[in-house]
């Protein structure tokens, strides 16, 4: 009974959370008719998936008629590559930073720590420039660079403080057995940090997946992300507005997203509790 008002709270919250996505998913499978001559809280009388099977496959974004499932696949090759050299330079970088060999290394920290802090609206025009010079402008490899840059300060921001909390004793270990730097991180570090993997990769799938200025401005005609075609659909003025299909595109582009964090749910959990999002 004493924990009655905390449960009735985050009850509250829950619903706070999940009753515009249940309004979209209710959304989704009426008919146009429905929603048109219906109220928009009420539930669908005749369920139907039309509307979903049009946002994959035949809703018309940019002249092409082949609805999310092309963009869906360029999300994803995106998100991948640039999941990968995320994660796998944040983790080595910040290895090296918690072990404060140098003076300048906290210096080196404090300078990272600032880029986390600059909106990339503010870097926008000079990344523009340094892709372009790096002849990657309007392909997938520089968006994809652009999101392993602008990711790095955050993911070695969550190894390094991560890394901090491992007892020395064990460094001490490896170097006895002759392990130098990469083996150490490979062998002793690595396999202790998976549940920080897991907060990075939740997060950073998350943020690269919702992107859409970076996806926007540096990949070319056809190779944006799902989120640039999701508001092309949304966002057109010409014939009748289908909002079963917006909503049922919305859920799509959410979807992967969501997977992520219940596959990953309690491997984020363990991470944020261990300290991989404490200073």
């Amino acid at each position: 009974m004493r924990r009655l008002p905390l449960y009735l709270m985050l009850s509250i919250a829950a619903l706070m959370v999940l009753f515009p996505l249940l309004v979209m998913l209710s959304t989704s499978l009426k008919p146009l008719d429905e929603i048109n001559h219906g109220s928009l809280f009420a539930l669908p009388q005749d369920p139907t998936l039309a509307a979903w099977t049009k946002a994959w496959g035949g809703a018309c974004i940019s002249g092409t008629c082949r609805g999310l499932s092309v963009w869906f696949a360029n999300s994803f090759a995106i998100v991948l590559p640039a999941l990968f050299c995320s994660l796998a330079l944040g983790a080595l970088t910040g290895y090296a930073l918690s072990l404060r060999t140098a003076r300048w290394v906290d210096m080196l920290f404090a300078a990272l720590l600032i880029g986390l802090f600059i909106p990339p609206q503010v870097t926008l025009y000079p990344m523009i420039v340094l892709v372009r010079e790096m002849g990657l402008f309007g392909t997938l490899g520089g968006l994809v660079f652009a999101h392993t840059v602008w990711g790095l300060a955050f993911v070695t921001l969550l190894f390094r403080n991560f890394f901090l909390s491992v007892p020395r004793d064990l460094l001490k270990a490896a170097r006895i057995d002759g392990a130098g730097f990469l083996a150490t991180f490979w062998h002793v570090m690595l396999p202790l940090s998976l549940p920080v993997c897991a907060v990075a990769l939740v997060l950073q799938f998350t943020y690269i997946w919702n992107d859409f200025i970076l996806g926007l401005t540096f990949a070319g005609p056809g190779q944006q992300p799902v989120t640039v075609a999701l508001n092309v659909l949304a966002g057109s003025q010409f014939g009748q507005q289908e909002y079963n299909v917006n909503m049922a595109a919305t859920m799509i582009a959410a979807l992967p997203t969501i997977l992520v964090y219940l596959l990953s749910g309690r491997l984020f959990v363990r991470g944020i509790a261990a300290g991989a999002v404490k200073g």
